[in-house]
């Protein structure tokens, strides 16, 4: 599937550091540093924070991708600057900030991975929404052999799509994950084809867009932090959460029409 992106105007279109373009309910967010493998220096990641912020309210999805031959390979190390521990903090917590704009926004966030998908760049994947890999894709997180620890969220959350072992192996050995085994251990959910990840991604963030916005922001907000609480407070924030959800006239109006044409289809069989 492919949607006709046009450019994006006015602050978006000034983010020199990426390429954001529109198509209906759909947004194209793509990192532009090819020459870098698009490695992520503290302008790039907040242009994608800004971008997220300000996209228009007819956005009801967005796909991610980077330009050239890589996703994106980490952390530009040619601009690490030696801080101190307290700008080590805050420097952490400003990729926080960042990433969780990326999973806790206001729209859905489908990722087209290939090639290197590493450090940082691994970090971004994980706080996406839905990620699509295409055969070339490749993770690491190379941190151990730099003599630095994960700064972007990445120790929060990797462990909950590979495991705290793997993420551990990884770190430690350096080891190097293809696409296939990402997908095995949930790094993506879906595997296509080299080329084919941007319309793969373009036909999930269609649907994503058609849904329900209060039911999208419910499964974006509410189910991970639901997995993080006890069994019982999950489920009572749960019926809070459906109960809201219901309520909703959008979803009101979409539940009448699957059932009116559930109706029609019982009718016309018998």
């Amino acid at each position: 599937m492919t949607l006709a992106f046009e450019p994006a105007t006015g602050l978006l279109a000034s983010l020199d550091l990426l390429e954001v373009s529109l198509a209906a309910h759909v947004a194209h967010v793509r990192l532009n540093r090819p020459a870098k493998r698009n490695a992520m220096n503290d302008t790039l990641v907040q242009q994608l924070q800004t971008a997220l912020v300000n996209l228009p309210n007819e956005v009801k999805a967005v796909v991610l991708t980077g330009a050239g031959e890589h996703f994106c390979a980490g952390l530009d190390l040619s601009e690490l600057a030696e801080r101190s521990v307290a700008e080590g903090v805050l420097h952490s917590r400003l990729w926080h900030g960042v990433m969780d704009s990326v999973q806790f926004g206001r729209v859905p966030v489908v990722a087209v991975l290939h090639g290197a998908v590493v450090g940082g760049g691994l970090e971004l994947a994980s706080s996406t929404h839905i990620r699509v890999a295409e055969r070339s894709a490749y993770y690491g997180l190379p941190e151990g052999q730099r003599g630095i620890f994960v700064g972007g969220g990445g120790s929060a959350r990797v462990p909950r799509l590979v495991g705290v072992a793997c993420m551990t192996d990884m770190m430690l050995t350096g080891r190097v994950l293809d696409a296939e085994e990402g997908l095995q251990r949930g790094l993506s959910q879906y595997l296509v084809d080299d080329g084919a990840g941007f319309a793969k991604a373009c036909e999930l963030a269609s649907r994503i867009a058609s849904n329900a916005p209060l039911s999208n922001f419910a499964v974006m907000q509410a189910l991970p932090r639901i997995a993080d609480l006890s069994q019982p407070d999950g489920l009572f924030v749960e019926s809070l959460m459906a109960a809201i959800a219901q309520g909703d006239e959008a979803a009101k109006s979409r539940l009448r029409d699957f059932l009116e044409k559930r109706a029609g289809k019982v009718v016309k069989s018998s």
